[in-house]
């Protein structure tokens, strides 16, 4: 009923030539200005679900309520030692705040006062006894540095070590660690090569390193969202203040960005690189194909015109009815360029092989009527196909595919409607010629003859991966893991993984609301039990357990530590003179009591290398002193404030720390902590089961991922099926015969089977970013077999030879190209939509050339 309208529009199309190319270039170009005024791109993961799901209902209100723990830009500070780690962060810290145009807040939590004051009450009894012991034990060494915090009250405090040896009062046994450090910095510094000394693992020993390796400078970015790269302006200003920061010049420290700011603009930049190198390659390596399919530039021009006007209208819809990509949706150019050159070449094709009755050549405006009347039902037929199969995702609450299939839906039919009204008219305007020897692949007829002659082995194999593929669906498994599609190579992911062994910082995390504190302690102690969880900290996690036994020790060791480490008036700092003098005191006093040290201990190095030093030029020993006791004050400072520890209650939890825990409105917040790295889907699918199993109602990024992947699995069953049944009413509607509607669907429902097949055998993971590649497997694979199915009722009698078959493999090859595209991206998500994308291609071409034919009923052919 079709065919003859479709002719006369095509026909028409190319006697208005010149009017029809105005009309597209207006409407490009009010689609291009519409896309570059309202078509942005978020890389917001949260956006790609609906706001109606309980779940993410929940999720938004976390975020809402706990603002201060949103967009965060995270500055991670390792370094050689504790001490540079802390300055390093400090230093940076007060460069950014300086920086009101980029950075709203700036925070050092492990430099808050309230911890640092109560540091030691937040260790239990056995470690704070062992700390104070050691620190006790110094007492005399200490008191003499904080008299004079120099490298000559070093060396005096060595000649009274000496002094204690001799006399045989010095038990050293529990110190040589410390001196094995001390003497080997002492010896660096004797050689010339100063290097600054760890005063905190000198005093604390391993206990230096429980609060983590790491230091954090916490940033709330001033955001750009008319940038692609919201925080781009504030990670740039960051790495400029980094730069200039005194142990990162020196090798001495490292600073890596991360926090959620960090990884989106860093997948953006991954993402959107990927997609315009994969737009840009795929449409060089599709002008390569279309030359092998057409083999003349007056067909391939119009083609790529067509298409990219085509792919630009398209922009503009997008910009109309979504306004704002997201991850998986922004990859809807590549895939149009895959799928809708498909209806170009199939036209461009069948226009070239149309030969008058008598054999002869027809004129050009002619050829393009008969291809009309002859091609345009079957483009139309496979376009409303492809769209129904895109446009059944659009009512799922999964909004990435929703958006996805809406754009992509449309998109064909803009590109049905490009196909027989631009396209005609461009090819009247470069006028091919129509006298190419071969539209068709003349070497297939054996193998048209061997399908027939082998139909039933050919559909007994078929039959067979078939059933194979249905047994191993329930193996499939899906990585809803955001972080597991991001580009591992990026600053922000290869710091996260830096952190995702210590629980405090690990990106799993969970929150619970409840009423008040009361119920939030409960609710922690409960969550605590778990197997899998580390903790679950609530407000009164802040507040030190135990107090009155850690207080009482802590006052003891008070009471003879501060007499001698508050010194109103310390010594002024030594030259260069009276540090070689003290040096050369400490290593005689050492040297006279060598022979009661054991052969391995520290001091017989330590009396050595100040031997040496003791005759060092002045700029080697003030660079000495300064390596030796550059950390000590800020060292003795804030043991000072430790030993002057009081009772803390739940109201002295300074608010920035408070407000992560307390709501204004009196509700309590239960941050929960993974005891593991949670690096499976399974391990993490039981850590927020058994978190469920006590808080039905928790919430957080733990529970989003674990969500977000029901919630993609539900959308993909329903969509499946639903594209399968609009599918088939098309077909029905416009085959009007069930055997003609099975003989499509069937092999498009054997193309999805086997790319389980392969998706198990190669392997490959579905994730959220690559699942999108089954829709498409619908609209490529009908559109295939709805070509080869309605030859087949027109009377044509070898499928694999016939000018349709060279068009299907050049259109197969164009879109594998564009896929192949996407599986080269930097991008993992990308990528791996790109690698099963051809999967499902091949399985769905091989269904086309070999499943198809063969299934076609003979008798059928035979007679005709």
């Amino acid at each position: 009923m079709l065919s003859l309208p479709i002719g006369r529009l095509v026909a028409f199309c190319s006697r208005r030539a010149v009017l029809v190319l105005l009309l597209f270039a207006a409407l490009v170009g009010g689609a291009v200005d519409c896309s570059m005024h309202r078509l942005g791109v978020t890389t917001d993961t949260g956006t790609m679900f609906s706001r109606t799901l309980p779940w993410k209902q929940r999720s938004d209100e976390l975020a809402r309520l706990l603002p201060q723990q949103q967009d965060l830009l995270v500055a991670v500070v390792e370094a050689d030692l504790p001490e540079e780690a802390q300055a390093t962060a400090r230093a940076l810290a007060d460069r950014l705040r300086g920086d009101s145009a980029h950075f709203l807040s700036v925070t050092l939590p492990q430099d808050n006062p309230y911890l640092v004051r109560n540091g030691l009450m937040f260790l239990d009894q056995k470690n704070l006894g062992g700390v104070l012991d050691t620190v006790v034990t110094a007492q005399p060494f200490l008191g003499g540095l904080a008299a004079d915090p120099s490298g000559r009250g070093l060396f005096d405090s060595l000649s009274l070590i000496a002094l204690g040896v001799s006399q045989g009062q010095a038990n050293l046994k529990g110190f040589q660690p410390a001196l094995d450090a001390f003497a080997t910095t002492l010896e660096q510094a004797a050689d010339g090569h100063a290097q600054p000394l760890s005063w905190e693992r000198m005093l604390a020993g391993s206990l230096a390193d429980m609060g983590g390796k790491f230091v954090f400078v916490v940033t709330r970015p001033r955001m750009d969202y008319g940038s692609f790269q919201p925080g781009g302006a504030a990670s740039d200003a960051m790495r400029q203040a980094i730069g200039q920061l005194e142990f990162v010049r020196s090798g001495h420290a490292k600073v890596h960005l991360t926090g959620d700011v960090q990884i989106s603009d860093e997948e953006f930049a991954t993402v959107a690189q990927g997609m315009v190198a994969g737009l840009i390659g795929s449409l060089v390596l599709v002008t390569l194909w279309l030359f092998l399919a057409v083999r003349t530039w007056r067909i391939i021009a119009p083609i790529v015109i067509t298409l990219v006007a085509g792919l630009l209208l398209t922009t503009g819809f997008a910009a109309l009815a979504v306004g704002t990509l997201n991850l998986i949706s922004v990859a809807f150019a590549v895939l149009f360029v895959g799928i809708a050159v498909d209806f170009a070449i199939q036209f461009s094709v069948r226009f070239r092989a149309q030969r008058l009755p008598s054999g002869a050549m027809p004129t050009v405006q002619a050829a393009l009527e008969h291809t009309g009347e002859e091609t345009g039902h079957q483009i139309l037929v496979a376009a409303m196909a492809t769209m129904a199969g895109f446009l059944a995702f659009t009512p799922t609450a999964f909004v990435g595919v929703a958006q996805l299939g809406l754009i992509a839906g449309f998109g064909m039919m803009i590109a049905f409607i490009c196909t027989v009204t631009l396209l005609p008219a461009l090819l009247r305007l470069f006028r091919p010629s129509l006298d190419h020897p071969a539209t068709g692949f003349a070497f297939a007829r054996p193998a048209d003859r061997a399908v027939r002659l082998h139909r039933t082995p050919i559909l007994s194999v078929f039959t067979f991966l078939a059933v194979l593929g249905a047994v191993l669906i329930p193996v499939l498994t899906f990585d809803a893991d955001p972080l597991h599609t991001k580009d591992p190579n990026s600053d922000g992911m290869r710091t996260l993984k830096l952190l995702m062994t210590d629980p405090q910082t690990s990106p799993y995390g969970a929150q619970v609301l409840v009423p008040n504190l009361q119920q939030a302690h409960a609710l922690a102690d409960r969550l605590s039990q778990l197997p899998l969880v580390d903790d679950a900290m609530w407000l009164g996690s802040l507040v030190p357990a135990d107090q009155p036994p850690k207080l009482a020790m802590i006052q003891d060791a008070a009471s003879i530590l501060l007499p001698t480490l508050v010194v109103p008036n310390p010594r002024p700092a030594p030259d260069a003179d009276a540090l070689r003098a003290s040096a050369a005191k400490a290593a005689r006093d050492l040297g006279g009591v060598l022979d009661k040290l054991a052969p391995g201990d520290p001091l017989r190095r330590i009396q050595a290398a100040l031997a040496r030093l003791s005759h060092a030029p002045d700029a080697q020993v003030m660079a000495a002193n300064s390596a030796l006791v550059r950390f000590l004050p800020g060292q003795l400072d804030q043991l000072r404030q430790m030993l002057s520890a009081q009772a803390v209650t739940l109201d002295d939890v300074p608010q920035s720390i408070r407000q992560d825990y307390l709501l204004p409105d009196g509700r309590a917040v239960v941050a929960i902590h993974p005891k593991a790295s949670m690096d499976s889907s399974t391990e993490l699918h039981r850590y927020v089961a058994q978190i469920r199993s006590v808080a039905p109602d928790a919430g957080g990024d733990a529970i989003d991922v674990v969500e977000s992947a029901s919630t993609m699995v539900r959308a993909f069953v329903f969509a499946a099926m639903s594209a399968i049944v609009m599918i088939a009413v098309i077909l029905l509607v416009a085959l009007r015969r069930l055997l003609d509607m099975a003989l499509v669907l069937a092999p498009l429902l054997l193309s999805a089977l086997m790319t389980v097949i392969l998706i198990v055998v190669v392997p490959e993971q579905l994730n959220f970013a690559n699942i999108i590649a089954l829709p498409l497997l619908l609209g490529v694979g009908v559109s295939f077999n709805i070509y080869f199915v309605m030859n087949w009722r027109s009377g044509v009698q070898a499928p694999l030879s016939s000018p349709t078959a060279r068009a299907v493999l050049f259109s197969a090859l164009t879109t594998g190209t564009a896929f192949g595209s996407l599986a080269a991206s930097h991008h993992p998500g990308t990528a791996s939509m790109g690698r099963l994308l051809l999967l499902s291609l091949a399985c769905t071409l091989l269904a086309t050339l070999i499943f198809v034919p063969a299934l076609l009923p003979k008798r059928a052919i035979d007679e005709r």
